[in-house]
């Protein structure tokens, strides 16, 4: 059995919100930088832009987007882990709240009936799973809300099949538009339940933009999925092009006899998450 006081999680979530809130993922700035080189015109510039603006907040230690996002948080709790300390989502919002404070980063928290701002981006939405060995795993990812709130989740009945699942994926994206920020990254979950199929597109985020499922129908759907999107002609921010999205990934569990449910995630080009194991 080891020990682990949460003051350590603490201190991993200050340093994953700190940086993730700063910079691109290397696959996301890469997709971005190959998508440049196909692109012309109005699209070609807002790419362009895109990037020198990352270089920016590299440079200054700013934000890279000023949605710094809610912040969402994976744990992978090995089984042979004892806590101590404080409570895990106490130590994780402690975290966040002074990351937040130190990095400057805007506060997007509220109330959803009174609005009213919590003032520290607190509290994170916490995930946690329990897993073989005596590690932590610690997944940040900031999710700004103009692409969270172009997703979309659907009950398929299993006659729709794979053809369903497509025509829903293309659909959530066409009905977007310009307002997820494109180019954007699409995470699809199929399968489990209601919730948890809303779970698996989250996850399906958190891989490297251009990863394949390595189940064969499942990276299927992915290319295709990918391929329709592409055929929109929506553009980077919307100005038309050939690449409306950088990638799509799915992430699939079973599910009931009787359903087929699908949710579609969104991710602006703002494509930011870091991961730590503690060990």
């Amino acid at each position: 059995m080891r020990i682990i006081d949460t003051q350590e999680v603490s201190a991993c979530v200050y340093r994953l919100a700190t940086k993730a809130c700063r910079t691109l993922t290397q696959s996301c700035r890469a997709a971005l930088a190959e998508t440049q080189k196909k692109e012309t015109g109005a699209a070609e510039f807002a790419l362009s832009c895109i990037l020198e603006n990352e270089r920016c907040a590299l440079r200054e230690q700013m934000p890279v987007c000023q949605d710094t996002g809610m912040a969402v948080v994976f744990l992978e709790l090995g089984q042979e882990v004892s806590l101590v300390g404080a409570p895990l989502a106490e130590a994780v919002n402690d975290g966040v709240r002074h990351a937040y404070a130190d990095g400057f980063f805007r506060k997007s928290i509220c109330d959803p009936l009174s609005r009213r701002n919590t003032g520290d981006n607190t509290p994170a939405h916490l995930h946690t799973e329990i897993v073989e060995g005596d590690k932590i795993s610690v997944t940040f990812l900031p999710k700004g809300f103009g692409s969270e709130n172009m997703s979309a989740l659907k009950m398929l009945t299993p006659a729709e099949g794979e053809e369903g699942i497509l025509s829903f994926i293309t659909e959530t994206v066409k009905k977007a538009g310009s307002r997820p920020c494109p180019p954007m990254y699409v995470g699809v979950g199929v399968g489990s339940s209601f919730d948890g199929c809303a779970l698996l597109a989250k996850k399906a985020l958190l891989r490297e933009v251009g990863s394949r499922n390595p189940r064969a129908d499942v990276a299927r759907i992915e290319e295709e999925a990918l391929a329709r999107i592409n055929a929109l002609g929506i553009g980077a921010q919307g100005f038309g092009g050939k690449v409306t999205a950088l990638g799509v990934s799915c992430e699939v569990a079973p599910t009931h006899i009787a359903g087929l449910p699908v949710a579609v995630n969104i991710q602006c080009h703002c494509v930011r998450c870091e991961k730590e194991v503690l060990e």
